[in-house]
C-alpha cells in the first residue's frame, strides 16, 4: 500500500512519470536504431576524449550501456534513464506547481516524447542543461564552495555532452551582469576550463577539426532563404508538432519574477536568435536547440499559471499530440507503411547487413560518402567489418581518424553503394535487399589515403577564367608511420553552383609528395567566369579522388 501511495499522490504525478519511463524503455528496445545512433555506437568503441563531430559523452554512455546489454536497448538505456531524470529536474525548477499544466505541456511536446530515448548528444545535453540551471539557482541563493564546484562540474559536463551549451552560461552571464563581480564565479569557469581540458587537448593534437567542420566546413556557398524558413518551422515542430508556437509564446511573455527566471528566458531567446542569424551562413538542424527544453517549459509553465491562461487550447493539442506520437511510436516498432518512406533507416536493418554480408564472403566492406551506413553494418551483421572512404567534396567524419584504413591496405574488399550514386565505378552486380537494390564492386588490393591532408597557402583567389595558376600545398600524413603510396596520385578538383567538375590529375605522386612535404601543382582554372570550390584529392586505383583538403574559394573573373 505505501508503493502505491508513493505513486498515486500529488495528482498521480509519481505514477505519470513511471509510465513515461517503462514506455521510453519499451520503445528503447522495440525500436531498431537510426544513422546517427549507429555511428555514436561505433564512437563507444573506440572511447577518446573527442571526436570530429561531438565531445565524447554519448560514447560513454552508450559504452555504459551497451556493456550490459548487447542490443539496440543497450545502446539506448542511459539515454532514457537521463531523460527520465531530467523530468524531474525540471519538475523541482518550476517555483509554483500545477500538476495539470505539467502534463499538457509535456504531452504537447512530441520531440520529448520520441527524442528522449535515442543514443544521440542532444540527450545528455539536455540532461546537464536541466542540472546545470538547478544549480545555478542554488548558487544565485547561496555562493559557497560546494555550489561553486558543482556549477563547474555541471559546466564540464555539459560541455562533454555538446559544444552549444556554451550558449547557455554565456546567455546567463548576459542575463545576470553582476555574475562579473562574483570571485566563485571565476573560480566556477576557470575549474570548468580544467575539467575539458582533456578534450581541448585532443582538438589541439588532431588540428581542430570540430572547429573547422562547424565553424568553416558546414557554411554554405551562399544564402538561401529555405534555410531560414526550414530553422523557423523546425523550431515550431520541436516544441510541439501542433502546439509549438503557442508554447513558445507562453514562454516569451512569461513575467519575470528573479534572476534565476531571467537567465532562462535569457538563455531562451538568445539561443533561438543566434541559430536564426546562424541560419544566414548555412543550414541550421532544428534539434541543435533542443537544449532549450527546460528553459522553455519552465517559463511556459509559470506563464499558464501566473497568468490564469485557460488550458483549454492545451487539452486539445495534447490529445492530438498524443495521436500522432502513439502513430509514430507504432510505426518506429512495426513497418506497417512498407510503401511509405519516412525514417527507412529505423526498418529492416539485420536483413540488410546479412545480405550484404553474404555477398561480401568474408571481405570488409567499404562504403561510399556514408559514415552512417559502415556503422549500421558493423552493428547489424555478424561482427563485419566496414569503412567510410569520402569523395572530395563529401563531409569527412570521425572514420577519417581511426585506424581501420591502414587495416584494409592491400587486402580485397567489397566496395558498396547505391545504384544512383555509384562515381562512375566498375560494377561487379547488384544484391537485392530489404533496403532495395545495391551496387557493389569486389576490389582485390584496396588502397585509399583518407589521412593524408593537402593544406593549400591560399583559402581564397582571384584569377582569369583558364588562367593557369600555381598551388603551395603542406602535406600532412595523419597515418604517423610509412605510406604505401605507389598506388596514390595528387590532383585536384572544382564544384561550382552545387555540381562537380571533373576531377583532373596531376603528375605527383602520393610517394613523392609526403617526401617533399611542401609540394606545388599548377591547376589550370575552370573556363567560365563565377565562383568556384576547389579541393584538391588524392586518386587511389579506381576510388573517386578523396577527400584530402579544405576548400579554396576561386573567383573566377
Amino acid at each position: 500500500m505505501d508503493v502505491v501511495r508513493y505513486f498515486t499522490k500529488h495528482h498521480y504525478k509519481r505514477l505519470f512519470l513511471l509510465a513515461w519511463l517503462i514506455l521510453g524503455l519499451l520503445q528503447a528496445y522495440y525500436t531498431q536504431l537510426m544513422d546517427d545512433e549507429a555511428y555514436y555506437w561505433v564512437y563507444s568503441r573506440h572511447l577518446d576524449w573527442g571526436y570530429f563531430d561531438h565531445p565524447p559523452m554519448v560514447a560513454l554512455l552508450i559504452k555504459i550501456g551497451y556493456g550490459l546489454f548487447h542490443n539496440e536497448f543497450g545502446v539506448r538505456v542511459c539515454m532514457v534513464i537521463l531523460s527520465f531524470f531530467t523530468l524531474l529536474i525540471t519538475d523541482k525548477l518550476i517555483a509554483r506547481r500545477d500538476n495539470r499544466i505539467f502534463y499538457l505541456l509535456l504531452c504537447s511536446m512530441g520531440a520529448m516524447q520520441i527524442g528522449g530515448m535515442l543514443a544521440v548528444p542532444d540527450v545528455p545535453l539536455l540532461f546537464f542543461a536541466a542540472l546545470y540551471f538547478l544549480i545555478y539557482r542554488s548558487f544565485l541563493e547561496q555562493q559557497s564552495w560546494k555550489n561553486t564546484f558543482l556549477l563547474a562540474l555541471s559546466m564540464a559536463l555539459m560541455f562533454y555532452s555538446k559544444y552549444h551549451g556554451i550558449l547557455l552560461v554565456a546567455f546567463t552571464v548576459i542575463s545576470n551582469l553582476n555574475l562579473l563581480r562574483v570571485f566563485k564565479f571565476y573560480i566556477a569557469v576557470i575549474v570548468t576550463a580544467i575539467l575539458f581540458l582533456p578534450h581541448i587537448y585532443w582538438q589541439y593534437a588532431h588540428g581542430f577539426p570540430s572547429l573547422q567542420y562547424h565553424l568553416v566546413e558546414r557554411n554554405a556557398a551562399a544564402y538561401e532563404i529555405g534555410f531560414t524558413a526550414e530553422y523557423i518551422l523546425g523550431q515550431l515542430l520541436l516544441f510541439g508538432p501542433i502546439a509549438g508556437w503557442l508554447i513558445l509564446y507562453y514562454a516569451f511573455v512569461c513575467p519575470i519574477q528573479s534572476a534565476f527566471e531571467r537567465s532562462l528566458k535569457f538563455s531562451a531567446i538568445g539561443v533561438l536568435v543566434f541559430f536564426l542569424l546562424s541560419s544566414y551562413k548555412g543550414r541550421v538542424e532544428a534539434n541543435w536547440t533542443v537544449m532549450l527544453f527546460t528553459p522553455v517549459f519552465v517559463l511556459a509553465h509559470q506563464s499558464i499559471f501566473r497568468r490564469r491562461r485557460s488550458i483549454t487550447p492545451l487539452k486539445y493539442f495534447a490529445f492530438f499530440t498524443l495521436l500522432l506520437i502513439t502513430v509514430a511510436r507504432v510505426y518506429m516498432v512495426w513497418d506497417f507503411a512498407p510503401g511509405v518512406t519516412i525514417r527507412p533507416e529505423i526498418h529492416h536493418n539485420r536483413n540488410w547487413a546479412l545480405a550484404l554480408q553474404e555477398k561480401a564472403a568474408g571481405r570488409p566492406v567499404v562504403f561510399l560518402n556514408s559514415y552512417q551506413l559502415p556503422s549500421k553494418y558493423m552493428f547489424y551483421s555478424d561482427n563485419g567489418i566496414s569503412y567510410s572512404v569520402n569523395s572530395r567534396f563529401s563531409r569527412r567524419n570521425q572514420y577519417n581518424y581511426w585506424d581501420t584504413e591502414k587495416q584494409l591496405w592491400g587486402k580485397p574488399v567489397m566496395i558498396v553503394t547505391a545504384p544512383w550514386d555509384h562515381f562512375n565505378l566498375p560494377v561487379t552486380g547488384t544484391i537485392q535487399t530489404d533496403k532495395g537494390p545495391w551496387i557493389y564492386f569486389m576490389q582485390d588490393h584496396y588502397y585509399s589515403y583518407s589521412l593524408i591532408q593537402l593544406i593549400p597557402a591560399m583559402t581564397e583567389v582571384k584569377t582569369k577564367a583558364g588562367a593557369h595558376m600555381t598551388f603551395v600545398l603542406q602535406l600532412k600524413n595523419g597515418y604517423r608511420g610509412p605510406v604505401p603510396a605507389d598506388s596514390g596520385i595528387l590532383g585536384y578538383g572544382f564544384m561550382h553552383n552545387g555540381g562537380e567538375i571533373p576531377a583532373v590529375k596531376s603528375d605527383l605522386t602520393l610517394g613523392k609528395a609526403i617526401e617533399r612535404r611542401i609540394n606545388k601543382i599548377e591547376v589550370v582554372m575552370p573556363d567560365e567566369p563565377g565562383i568556384y570550390q576547389l579541393k584538391f584529392c588524392v586518386f587511389a586505383g579506381m576510388l573517386t579522388p578523396t577527400h584530402n583538403s579544405p576548400t579554396v574559394k576561386v573567383i573566377v573573373e
